[in-house]
Formats: C-alpha cells, structure tokens, sequence
C-alpha cells in the first residue's frame, strides 16, 4: 500500500518533463526482470535530460547518451527528500496502474487460463454427467493436448466466453448422437443435426470453426485418425451416425452398373439398357456394394463437355456396330465412361474402390495443365497402377496445347508430380509454358474408345 511519501515524489517527477524518458525506461526494465535490474540508455539526451538524472544517480553526462543501472537510481532515490521510497511503489503511482512483471503477467493469464477450463469442465459434468462421453472428450483433448485441443486454446485467447459456448454445443452433440444410439436413430442429416444443436444449420459446415471441432471430436469418438480429405471427412462423420450433403457430391457415367447384394440395381440397370448418361451421388452410393463396367475398361475424364461430346458418339458408333451385327443375335452394350467434373470428390472417392474390385481396367484422363496433371498423379498414388493416365503423354500434350498461359506458381506444382509419365510430360510443359487441354484430343479419346481391338460384344448382361 502506497503511502504520502509515494505520491508526493511520483507528483514530483512527473511534473518535470526531463524525466519523462527515464520513468518509461524504468517501467520496462521494471516489467522484464521483475525488480530493479538491468541498465538503461537514453540516446540524444537532452542538456535537461542529462541533468536530471545525474542528479539522482550523482553522476556527470557530457556526451547525448546518458547511461545508469536501474539499481543506481533506485539507491539514488534514497538520497532525496522522499527518503525511503521503494521504485516498484513509486512508479505505480507516477502511472496510475499496478505494476507487475512479465512472468508476473504470465502466470496470472495462466492461472486464469486453469480456472476458466476447470469452470468449463464443471459445466460439462454438471449438464451430462461424469461418465459422458463429452466429459471424456474434454479431459482427453486437455491430457494428450489434442482432438482439439489447439482450437480451444486459440479460441480462448480470442473470445473465452464464446468459446465456452463452443464447447457446450460439442457436449449437446455428443448427447445428441448417444440418444440416436440408444434409440437406434443413427444417420441424421448434418443440417438438422446442426440445427438441432445450435439454430443454424450450417453451425458444423466442414470449413467452419464449430465444423472442425465437432471432426476432431468426433474422430476422438471413433477412435479415428484425422481426416485428410473430403472423402475421409464423410466416412469420419458417417461412422458417427452424421449424414452430410450426399447430394452437391457426385459424378456422371455412362454404361455402369451398380449393385444392391447380389442384384443389379434397376434404376442404373435401366440407363444401361436405354443407354443414357446419369448422376452417382453419394446418397445414391448409400448400400451398393459393387460396380461392374460393361466392358473391360472404365474410361474416366475430367471435363463434362468431353464426357457428353464421347458419350454422343459412343451412342452413334454403338448403333452403328448393332445395325451392322443385327442378324448375329448378338447385343453390343455401350462403353463405359465415367466424368469427375474436376476434382474427384467424395461420391468418386467411394466408387473407384468398387470399381476395382470388378477387375476392369481403368483410364484417367484429364487436363494437362497444373492442376488436372496432379490430380492424375494424386488418383494413380492413392490407387496405385490399378489406374492408368491416358492420353497424358508429351506427345499427347503437343497435341492439345493451347494458348492459356501457365503462371510461376503454376509451373512450381509440376515439381510435385510422381508418375513417370506425367513427370516426363511436365519437362514438356514447364518448356512450352502452355496449358493443354482435353477438349484438344477429342478424337483421341474417342478413338481409343471405339477401336475394334477395345470393342466388347456381351451378350448375356441383359439377356
């Protein structure tokens, strides 16, 4: 507790403008070791500034730098009129604040730190019980300091109220999922389920901050690894009763057939039969547990322009090879082809698997730029040879090459690359600095597809 002396001498000095620069000084010094250590200079001191300090510390400043140890001037203060004076107390008082160290600081945010998560797991305990499993999450992300652990903290730093809330609508969640399994309601679609929890559907989207905790969280439940991908990140929330979209991702084929158990599934049995083109979403992947192509190769493009003008003409070329075969009794069915539209999301993710299984050969082919080139390459290191790159080569790549530009940091990702092929087509484009494109190789494609030594007559799929 301050005392008059105190205050008397702080109205002192800050009355006098020469030691302005001297009181910040000692604050700082004061603040980083937590008593009167260390040594201050002021640079182009003034002829005032000079003074005044010599006159505490009882020495003589002639040139613009004045130096003194914070010690010197804490014992020179003891030689005023305001004799004994403690410094911590004096610039208290010339501040107006409490003065404390950064450790000091330090360890009080850390203690209030311990006390605001201790209050959060009491809430928990309090509103689920000792033994839920939102209590559990809670103690193991804080034990093994993860399954969120760093998003707490962060959001912590930010806003601790709000991340409290965070951290109840995790354990509502949990209770949310364990009533489904007791009830047997697994398989909640994430909008509801998010609506559920906290009035906003979009609260758990996967890119937001509730998303990714509840994926942490959830892969804790699972006893899971992290996911790496969409595709992961579906299966994570799945395995916990959780539906997302299964609608946005998807793909378009053209002669597949998919299957329920034993049976073909009518619905796709029937586009082969009419031979048209359709959509796989995940919703529709829901239950299938196989796929089989109506051949023996499975051709995969990127772009949906080179899907519809392949399939238009595989449709031609089929009636075609039927009119001229028509007396054999005979069925030529169509190709199948298979159309990502880009990035193979989690509907692709989910049937290339399938896909395998059948045996069947499989083609990818895709842009040869930056971005479809790696998405080759990242379909073939997930897949293995099980996938093929087609049309991808540098001799197809003269050929598609266009007049699109391809930025330094474009060229950067074809340093990435693993294929063998693929990194010998990147030599090429990182030389011609073009991006080449499928809508350029066509009739390529095409011809790879409808060559007789490609052409499969089944006759008995339909029969």
């Amino acid at each position: 507790m301050h005392n008059n002396k105190d205050r008397e001498c702080a109205t002192y000095f800050k009355s006098r403008e020469e030691y302005r620069r001297c009181f910040g000084e000692l604050w700082k010094k004061w603040r980083s070791y937590g008593r009167a250590a260390g040594k201050i200079t002021l640079h182009g001191a003034s002829e005032e500034e000079r003074r005044a300090v010599g006159g505490i510390t009882g020495k003589i400043y002639y040139g613009e730098e004045v130096r003194f140890s914070v010690s010197e001037f804490e014992a020179g203060l003891q030689k005023t009129r305001f004799a004994p004076i403690e410094l911590k107390a004096l610039l208290e008082e010339y501040f107006g604040k409490p003065l404390c160290s950064r450790q000091e600081q330090k360890e009080t945010k850390e203690k209030e730190k311990n006390d605001f998560w201790q209050e959060t797991a009491a809430v928990l305990f309090e509103k689920t019980g000792q033994e839920s499993a939102a209590v559990r999450w809670f103690e193991a992300a804080f034990s093994q300091k993860k399954y969120g652990y760093q998003i707490l903290n962060r959001e912590y730093a930010e806003d601790p109220q709000q991340t409290k809330q965070l951290v109840c609508h995790i354990a509502k969640a949990f209770t949310r999922l364990e009533a489904g399994r007791n009830m047997d309601e697994l398989e909640v679609p994430l909008a509801v389920f998010a609506a559920d929890i906290s009035g906003n559907p979009h609260y758990f989207d996967r890119g937001t901050l509730p998303g990714q905790l509840l994926t942490q969280a959830v892969c804790w439940l699972e006893q899971a690894e992290l996911p790496e991908n969409s595709y992961e990140w579906r299966e994570r929330m799945e395995q916990a009763g959780i539906l997302p979209d299964n609608v946005s991702s998807s793909l378009h084929a053209f002669g597949l057939l998919l299957y329920l158990g034993q049976q073909a599934h009518p619905a796709y049995e029937a586009f082969c039969r009419l031979r048209q083109p359709f959509v796989i979403t995940m919703e529709n992947l829901r239950g299938v547990t196989g796929a089989e192509p109506l051949g023996e190769r499975i051709y995969i493009v990127e772009n949906e322009m080179v899907f519809s003008y392949l399939v238009a003409h595989l449709i031609k070329s089929g009636e075609e090879k039927q009119g001229e075969q028509k007396n054999t009794g005979e069925k030529i069915l169509p190709y199948t082809l298979l159309c990502t539209s880009g990035q193979p999301r989690a509907a692709a993710q989910k049937l290339l698997p399938l896909l395998l299984k059948s045996g069947a050969s499989i083609y990818y082919s895709g842009d040869i730029d930056p971005d479809g080139m790696r998405i080759a390459d990242r379909l073939w290191q997930k897949f293995g040879d099980g996938i093929q790159i087609w049309r991808m080569s540098p001799e197809d790549y003269q050929k598609s090459i266009s007049a699109e530009h391809i930025t330094e940091n474009g060229l950067v990702k074809l340093e990435q690359l693993h294929h063998p092929l693929l990194r010998g087509t990147a030599r090429c484009v990182k030389e011609e600095q073009m991006a080449g494109y499928q809508e350029n190789l066509l009739e390529e494609l095409l011809g790879d597809m409808v060559g007789r030594r490609f052409l499969h007559i089944v006759s008995d799929k339909f029969n």
